[in-house]
């Protein structure tokens, strides 16, 4: 045997786990509402503890996504592969530093999300975790509603008016907290209030001491790409809301600018 060569027991392991990925990526594609671990293991005839590893490393790297009640579906790098989006230059590697500094100036969690791949949720595709004690829990691949965080609602907001109008009709305005927008009519105002201003605060309403604030990044082409975002406690949050909104709206544009978008000369956040 050379001494590059493997053991036919490794190469065999090594097959038959990259084999696993393709399969689980291939029957989550075929589902629209995400199939849970259980599910998988059924479908695929494996155990869920040999399962569960690939499907967590699936997940951090962004090729799945985990639904809140635990469902995986399509990730925001697989699409991007299926677009032929180079590898490394995604949306996350491009926001990185400017995400680690909007931390370090606030103190609090901070999130980058895209809209999720059948378009009811925002998905979290990165975070840099606030270093307090007390901090916004949520992990890289979790779905949250869009009518009720403020990164769903930016870029809900700043969606193309058809395309923004079909998810209004079919979204469920589900009632988390006292404060949840479950009104249509509500919705719509807060969205043209978001498009005015560049901004989304989100207090309470999708758990009671939760807030958070979010701006919009747009492409080179003057699309919403995604939404920065800090996460923390409400009592912390609402004193600081003016100084906090600013450093997110600041962060928004710089990675805006790195992905080549040109702000149009009257100084508006809407491209």
């Amino acid at each position: 045997m050379s001494p590059t060569a493997l053991p036919d027991a490794r190469v065999a392991g090594a097959h038959r786990a990259a084999g696993r990925v393709v399969d689980i990526l291939e029957l989550v594609v075929s589902t629209r509402d995400g199939l849970a671990l259980r599910e998988l293991s059924a479908q695929l005839v494996a155990p869920k503890s040999s399962l569960l590893p690939l499907l967590r490393t699936l997940a951090a790297r962004g090729y799945l996504e985990q639904g809140p009640g635990g469902e995986y579906r399509l990730g925001h790098r697989a699409v991007e592969l299926g677009l032929g989006q180079p590898a490394g230059r995604g949306l996350p590697e491009i926001a990185r530093p400017a995400l680690r500094a909007l931390m370090e100036r606030t103190g609090e969690t901070v999130f980058l999300g895209t809209l999720s791949g059948d378009g009811v949720a925002v998905v979290f595709v990165d975070k840099v975790d606030s270093d307090q004690v007390i901090r916004y829990a949520g992990g890289v691949g979790e779905r949250r509603p869009l009518h009720a965080t403020s990164s769903g609602k930016v870029i809900l907001a700043f969606l193309p008016a058809p395309q923004r109008e079909k998810i209004l009709r079919a979204l469920p305005l589900k009632r988390y907290t006292d404060h949840t927008v479950t009104s249509l009519a509500a919705l719509r105002a807060t969205l043209d209030e978001v498009r005015q201003t560049g901004l989304c605060v989100n207090l309470d309403e999708l758990a009671v001491g939760a807030a958070g604030i979010a701006a919009p990044i747009f492409d080179r082409d003057g699309a919403v790409a995604g939404a920065c975002a800090i996460g923390g406690p409400t009592d912390r949050v609402r004193p600081r809301l003016r100084a906090l909104a600013a450093e997110v709206k600041a962060s928004a544009r710089a990675i805006s600018a790195r992905l080549g978008h040109r702000p149009a000369s009257s100084g508006k956040d809407q491209p």
